[in-house]
Parts: structure tokens; C-alpha cells; sequence
């Protein structure tokens, strides 16, 4: 005997609504609950101001070098120019870019400048031949772009540091202060 078969029904008429039930009770109690990371993660946050609005009051100020005393002024001019004076050295030792090796001579040649303003005639004289000197190797740098004679002029920007080293030290000087 054959078991009694039911005839085919359209579908979802056959289905029993109680299936249903534990699906929207689930997510009736996910929604009340929630989950507040979730919930954050996608609520629009208050816009904030990231700055405030203010007056602003710009009262220009002259600053004389802050009150330094040519004692000071001197080693400080005196140790930059050390600095750019090695920094040329460096940059003719390892080839660097022509840019580089003229924007350090002539900041060398600046505080060499600044130097001279605080020196006696017969100083800034003496401090003149070496200023030459550098601005004889910076217009050498200038007319050598591929770098040839670096070696070369790495010494003479040596020498002229040993130079002002030994002639313009702050021990020797300070009675050339003016």
C-alpha cells in the first residue's frame, strides 16, 4: 500500500508561520539591546570646531641680536662660520650638488661678513684677504659643474679654515673687539 500523498501546494502555502516567530523575536531583542560598539560605529558624530575664534593681535617687535655682547655676538658668528666653513669642505669631499657647495660658502662668506662688523681696521683688513679667498672659490665652484676639481678645492677650503682658525680665534681677537 502506498502512503498517502499530499498534493502540491503553491509555495508558502504550505509553510507554517510559527517558523517565523523565533527569527523576529531574536531581532526584536537585538534591536532593543543592541550593540552599542555597532550602534556607534555607524551613528553620525557632532560636528566640533577645531579652532576658535578669536582675535588676533600681531604687535611687531625689533629684536637687537638679544642684547648680546660683542664677546658673544663674536663667538657665535665665529662658530657658524666654522660649521659652514666644514660643511663646505664635507660637501667638496663628497661631491655633493653644486647647489650645496655654494649656498655653504656663501653662508660661510655671511657670517665672515658678520665677523668683520665687529673687528678693528686692521682686522677687518687682514679678514678681508680671506673673505677674498672664499669668494674666489665659490666662483670656482661656479664654473665647475660636473665636480672635476673638488679634491683641489676641498684643500683650499681647508687651508683657509686652518687659516682663520689660527688668525681669528677668540683668545687672539679679543683685544681687536670693537
Amino acid at each position: 500500500m502506498r502512503p498517502e500523498t499530499k498534493p502540491c501546494l503553491p509555495a508558502g502555502k504550505d509553510r507554517k508561520p510559527e517558523a517565523i516567530y523565533p527569527f523576529l523575536i531574536f531581532l526584536l531583542i537585538f534591536s532593543l539591546v543592541g550593540c552599542e560598539a555597532f550602534t556607534r560605529k555607524f551613528t553620525r558624530k557632532p560636528k566640533k570646531q577645531d579652532y576658535l575664534i578669536g582675535e588676533v593681535v600681531l604687535e611687531p617687535e625689533e629684536y637687537t641680536e638679544f642684547n648680546m655682547t660683542k664677546e658673544e655676538l663674536y663667538r657665535r658668528y665665529f662658530g657658524f662660520w666654522k660649521s659652514w666653513q666644514a660643511e663646505l669642505t664635507a660637501s667638496l669631499e663628497e661631491g655633493r650638488s653644486k647647489a650645496k657647495k655654494m649656498d655653504c660658502a656663501g653662508e660661510a662668506i655671511k657670517n665672515l661678513v658678520n665677523l668683520r662688523a665687529l673687528l678693528d681696521q686692521e682686522k677687518k683688513i687682514q679678514l678681508d684677504g680671506y673673505i677674498d679667498q672664499i669668494k674666489k672659490l665659490n666662483d670656482k665652484i661656479s664654473q665647475d659643474p660636473y665636480g672635476a676639481d673638488n679634491a683641489a678645492n676641498a684643500k683650499v677650503s681647508e687651508r683657509i679654515k686652518r687659516d682663520i682658525l689660527r688668525d681669528f680665534s677668540y683668545s687672539k681677537i679679543k683685544d681687536n673687539l670693537v
